[in-house]
């Protein structure tokens, strides 16, 4: 599995509520390219980051969603058109965007509750 993607038709500053949500193209190092379907971004001051959180666009919604975070930078424009995408690996890190992912569904009541 490929740690690093590149990624294509991510704008920067997606509203985290739109109901409009974005398709963007991962391709991987063999020229294989994938769909997919973003959820939201956000910004980490503590890590100077930018993240995306997306899913495969060809999942089925009444299944679980299959969700990878991944970390990117803009480009001196503010664009994020195109660049690299990231896989978050430091388990700090992963906690933080666990974290922020746990806020969005609880305020877009997504909430499955305790189990």
């Amino acid at each position: 599995m490929t740690d690093d993607k590149n990624f294509q038709d991510l704008g920067a500053n997606l509203p985290e509520n739109d109901e409009d949500f974005r398709k963007i193209v991962l391709v991987d190092d063999k020229g294989n390219t994938y769909d997919y379907t973003v959820l939201f971004t956000f910004d980490s001051e503590d890590y100077d980051k930018s993240y995306v959180i997306i899913y495969p666009t060809s999942e089925d919604e009444s299944e679980i969603l299959n969700l990878e975070a991944y970390s990117y930078t803009l480009d001196p424009n503010g664009s994020g058109t195109f660049g690299d995408l990231k896989a978050v690996e430091d388990e700090k890190e992963l906690d933080m965007v666990e974290e922020v992912l746990n806020t969005f569904w609880d305020e877009n009541g997504n909430d499955e509750g305790d189990s």
